[in-house]
């Protein structure tokens, strides 16, 4: 039987490079998005949701149609993400810092708490987050991103311990800058805050990295096809950077 995966914000970026490597690789995709126009451009052999991986209702229902159709999953991709504010922390809006962290860590949460029954009954199950690498080192002008891409972490290690014994294996992929729409928004917003250019921003991000370069999401596609694959039976609880090495994870400018 093909390996059923759901990957959540797979409509776009670094969710949709996902949904494209599992398809390749011969699995069944369903991916959720919060933006009907990218799903509607999704392949029709993919079944879509529009559905906000924060939303607890949501969600609930979402697990129980896939109860229905696909009568389990294998491998969920808790993706949904978004940057949140680029600000000093005494300049970051407390309903901002609370969108970000509840995008970013309850989506990732409530992957968990819905897919683990299934994957419990299953006896088997890989639960692969995108955290970041501002999970890793922190990241000026960037807290509730940074706070909440530490906590998947946290998360993703406690999955690995919890859901271990029933054959259920959990990592954590972290990405370095990705090349992007996402990306460009946080060139741009560093920027102004740093009172530079665009491109000088993103030159200090490709010069704090060993590879001199971003990354591309096919990059953390290839990694979350690995994790998700039997080939990766006895990796849990690991936190794998996908970024070129990031030596230097505030760019000076």
């Amino acid at each position: 039987m093909a390996q059923r995966v759901l990957i959540t914000a797979g409509g776009a970026g670094i969710g949709r490079a996902m949904a494209n490597g599992f398809a390749e690789a011969g699995a069944t995709v369903w991916v959720t998005d919060v933006d009907a126009d990218v799903l509607a451009d999704c392949p029709d052999s993919w079944r879509v949701s529009e559905v906000s991986a924060a939303d607890e209702m949501g969600m609930a229902a979402l697990f129980a149609e896939i109860g229905d159709v696909w009568g389990g999953v294998d491998v969920i991709c808790a993706n949904a993400g978004i940057a949140g504010p680029t600000a000093r922390i005494e300049n970051v809006a407390l309903e901002d810092w609370r969108t970000c962290v509840s995008v970013n860590l309850e989506g990732a949460f409530l992957a968990c708490k819905f897919g683990a029954p299934m994957m419990k009954a299953a006896g088997a199950g890989s639960i692969v987050f995108t955290s970041s690498t501002a999970g890793i080192y922190g990241y000026p002008n960037r807290a509730p991103y940074s706070a909440a891409k530490w906590a998947i972490i946290g998360l993703m290690k406690t999955m690995a311990m919890e859901l271990g014994p029933f054959g259920i294996r959990a990592n954590a992929i972290c990405p370095g800058a990705v090349e992007g729409p996402r990306m460009e928004g946080v060139l741009e917003r560093e920027a102004v805050a740093k009172g530079t250019t665009r491109d000088a921003i993103h030159e200090g991000y490709a010069s704090g990295v060993s590879m001199k370069s971003f990354v591309r999401a096919e990059d953390i596609a290839d990694m979350a096809v690995f994790l998700g694959s039997d080939k990766a039976r006895m990796v849990s609880g690991q936190v794998i950077s996908v970024d070129g090495h990031t030596e230097n994870p505030d760019p000076k400018v």
